[in-house]
This record gives structure tokens, sequence and C-alpha cells, in this order.
């Protein structure tokens, strides 16, 4: 098996076609509930941590039912080529349902679909890359997936002012040319690993990883755990604190994520690279260091310094004050980690396990985007509405995570035999 960057970039637009949906229903679907339902602020919240529950639920069990599955066309490919198109059709049906209960249907739906063919796309990645390029080929993925997010975030918009349909029509499009594009042209091995011990099962394998006495698979599903906790501060709540905190209005305070993510997609690709030369752990953990002192810098300086305007009005990002730089530095380190997390994840374990593993992966995130909400929540309830100790809570939950890396000692690239 040798890396080939054609069939990765190929892969990627499997990762690009789920960054859109997601991109699209979190921008919209609140505006859909506020606006054409009258939700309160607390439902509105709730509805929208319903698709990390789906993936809670169904992701982690699908990865290891791919590892079993023997077909034709492929163990992973079953789960695309139902999955994708479901969740084209509900998505586009979403702006037009008038009634909540066929809203919700249609949701539920995307929610399903979506959750069944995510991990099996995703464990495609370590299917056909060697262990040594593996965190390469995941910057490749991610890079994918946030020029998705940036097409369905500013494309979106402008689709929408035109009509509210256009953006979840263009997603569902692109759903469905990323799952035909997969299809057609990357090719599952025709081979597995052999064992014969029992099949892969999520819960054996995650009693194993608690049983394993050297404790590096354990440790980095908690170090995941706890900085996606710590980043949900920044992703959940910086509209939230650019408002109360800085004083800025809510779109500034999107456009100043929307910096942060032009960055770490840009940054993608380097630090796939960076993790293969500096090793994957080190680079995780340089990333750990910087992304905790960008939040504990947002939280010690005062507000009227971190909006003070750097550059003049530029394309496509708009003026970039202190605070933008912080948050570009920001995404940087957040590459770092994110590319490389992964990769030392399935590296833990033989290519049997692959798809298992990557649900062990999405276990520990999806349960860190369902708490993260939670905690960050009641911190501000519970400090009147303080929206600045968020950048106080991230680096606490970034320590954890670092001490959890520290004992880390498996998961770096192998060498390709031969």
């Amino acid at each position: 098996m040798k890396f080939s960057f054609g069939k990765t970039f190929l892969l990627g637009f499997g990762f690009f076609g789920v960054s859109v949906i997601w991109m699209v229903y979190n921008s919209f679907v609140p505006l859909f509930l506020a606006n054409r339902f009258h939700l309160e602020p607390w439902l509105i919240g709730l509805f929208m941590t319903f698709d990390n529950i789906a993936a809670l639920l169904i992701q982690p069990p699908v990865g290891a039912w791919s590892d079993r599955l023997r077909t034709p066309i492929g163990r992973r490919m079953p789960f695309i080529l139902i999955g994708a198109p479901v969740g084209a059709l509900a998505f586009g049906l979403i702006p037009l349902a008038s009634a909540l209960p066929l809203f919700v249907a249609c949701t539920s739906t995307l929610l399903l679909s979506m959750a069944f063919w995510r991990t099996p796309v995703i464990a495609l990645m370590p299917d056909i890359t060697p262990s040594a390029y593996r965190s390469q080929a995941n910057g490749i993925i991610n890079f994918m997936g946030g020029v998705g997010a940036i097409i369905a975030t500013l494309g979106g918009s402008v689709l929408y002012k035109m009509n509210q349909a256009y953006p979840f029509w263009l997603g569902s499009g692109l759903v469905v040319l990323a799952a035909l594009l997969v299809f057609l042209l990357i090719k599952e091995p025709k081979t597995y690993e052999t064992t014969t011990a029992e099949r892969p099962n999520l819960i054996r394998s995650l009693r194993e990883v608690i049983a394993d006495r050297d404790k590096s698979a354990l440790r980095i599903l908690l170090a995941i755990f706890f900085w996606f906790v710590a980043y949900n501060a920044i992703e959940a709540f910086f509209t939230l604190y650019a408002q109360n905190h800085l004083g800025l209005p809510g779109e500034d305070g999107a456009r100043l994520l929307g910096q942060l993510s032009l960055i770490f997609v840009l940054f993608a690709l380097p630090a796939g690279y960076i993790g293969a030369q500096m090793g994957r752990r080190r680079t995780i953990l340089t990333g750990i260091l910087i992304l905790s002192a960008c939040m504990l810098l947002m939280f010690l300086i005062p507000p009227a310094t971190l909006i003070i305007p750097l550059t003049p009005h530029l394309f496509g990002i708009g003026v970039v004050p202190v605070i933008g730089v912080i948050l570009m530095v920001g995404g940087a380190a957040w590459a770092l980690i994110n590319v490389n997390s992964l990769p030392m994840v399935v590296d833990m374990t033989d290519n049997l396990r692959v798809g298992t593993y990557t649900g062990l992966y999405y276990l520990f995130s999806t349960l860190a985007a369902i708490a993260g909400p939670n905690i960050n929540g009641w911190i501000i309830q519970l400090t009147g509405k303080n929206y600045s100790l968020v950048m106080i809570v991230g680096p606490i939950f970034m320590a954890i995570a670092l001490v959890m890396m520290l004992g880390v000692r498996r998961g770096e690239a192998r060498k390709a035999a031969g």
C-alpha cells in the first residue's frame, strides 16, 4: 500500500460534503427554529445538541460494524451509498417544512443518516493510507472539510438572502456529488487482516483500552475529550463573548470566528507534515500550549485593547483586530492538535479495528460536544453571565489534556514495510 496524494484528496470530498451539511445546518436551522417556529432559546439549544446525541449513539457501533462487513464493493462503501443520499434528501426538505413535526422529522432523518456514514468515510483514510503518512493524509482531509465549511458559510450567507432554501439545496447537491466521487474514484482494499480472534466490537475494544497496562490509548481518548470541551468555549460561546465582553455586534463575533477557521484550513496541511517530521505527540503538546496561551490572552487583555484594529478591511475576512490575530494563532494551534490526533488513535491498533478505534475517537469527541456547552453554559449562568470566564475555563481543561498526553507512549507513525 502506497501513499497517494490524489486518492487522499478525492477521499477528502467525503469530509467536504459532511462539513458543508453541518455548517449550513448550524448556521441556519437556529434561525428557522426562532423565526418560523418561535421556540424559546433553551429549546433551541437543546435541539442543536441532538446531532451530537445521534452521533454518540450511532457512530461508534457503525464504525465497528463497518470493520466486520464484507461486500463486493467494500466494507465502508455501503454505508456511504445509503447514508449520503438519504441525508441529502432530508436536508433539502428542511427549509420547505412549514409545520414543526415535519421539520423535526426532516432534521431527525438527516441526523440519523449523517451519523450512519460519517465514521465509515473517515475510516477509509487509514484503510488506503500507510501509517507513516496518516498525519499528512488527515491534514488533507481536514483541509477539504475546512474548504467545505468556508463555502457553506460565505456562499451560504449570500444564497440565504436570495432564498432560504438555496443553501440547503447547495449542501444536498454537494453531498451527493462528494459521495459519488468517493464511490467512483476510491477503491477499497480487497484484502483485510484476518484473525482467529473475535471480530471487532466497540464495547469490547473500550474495555481493552481501559484494561491495557500501557494506558496510552485511554490517555489520548481522555485528552481528546478534555481539549474538545476547552475548544467548545471558543466555538459555542464566542459570539456571545464578543457581544457581552467586547461590546461587538454578533455578526462581528462570527466574522472573527471565521478568521480562526480560515487559518485552521490554511494550516491543516502543514500541521500534518509537522506531525510527521516532529512527531505527533510533540506536535499536539505544542498545539495545546499555544492554544491555552491564546485563550489566556483573551481573558487577561482588556476588551478595549482586544478590539484595536491592526489592518484595514481585507477581502473576505474584514478588519483584523488584536483579538483576530490571537484567534488566527489559535486556529493554527488547533490544526496542530486536531490533524494529528486521529492518526495517533488509529495507529494504536491493527487494521482490523481501524473503524472501531475511529468510532472511539468520535465517541469521546462527541461526549465533549455534549458536555462542553452545558459545562460552559452553567459557568456563565452561575457567574452572572460573565462570558469572559469561558476563556479561563478553557485553559483548565487544556491543562488536563496536556497531563493526559504526557503519558501517551504509542501512536506515532509506523515505518512502511519493505
